[in-house]
């Protein structure tokens, strides 16, 4: 009678291991492309008496916003000014608003945003800044 002897793993096959190592690394990627906030790279003035911002859980806010080259742009989308006019029209009166300005953007783009708004009658507006560092 023979002896069956067992055979030692002389090395472990690591191929699966490092298979599902880049399925799990591509979906970590895609999905923290989504989580990137302020991709827009909007640079918000400074104020001493800023609060903090915590949007309702009821409806979710639209996000506008005008870049150093004073285009706009609502909901990271860029948009001709007069489509943006139009989009707004649109709007239900109580909807929430989030604006966001570059602090190196002209004072009229920012003036000629929030006339149109209050034009349209949308009042709940909140325009985000950055807290001063003391």
């Amino acid at each position: 009678m023979a002896h069956y002897k067992p055979k030692r793993f002389e090395s472990i096959n690591v191929i699966p291991l490092i298979d599902v190592m880049l399925v799990l690394l591509a979906i970590v990627l895609m999905s923290a492309s989504f989580i990137v906030k302020n991709s827009l790279n909007i640079e918000l003035p400074e104020t001493t008496n800023t609060q903090t911002y915590l949007p309702a859980e009821d409806e979710a806010p639209i996000h506008l916003y005008i870049n150093a080259q004073n285009e706009y742009f609502i909901d990271e989308v860029p948009i001709d000014f007069r489509k943006m006019v139009l989009r707004l029209t649109e709007l239900n009166k109580k909807q929430s608003i989030t604006l966001q300005v570059d602090k190196r953007a002209d004072f009229g783009s920012f003036v000629k945003l929030v006339d149109i708004l209050k034009g349209q009658k949308l009042n709940n507006l909140t325009i985000l800044t950055k807290s001063q560092q003391s």
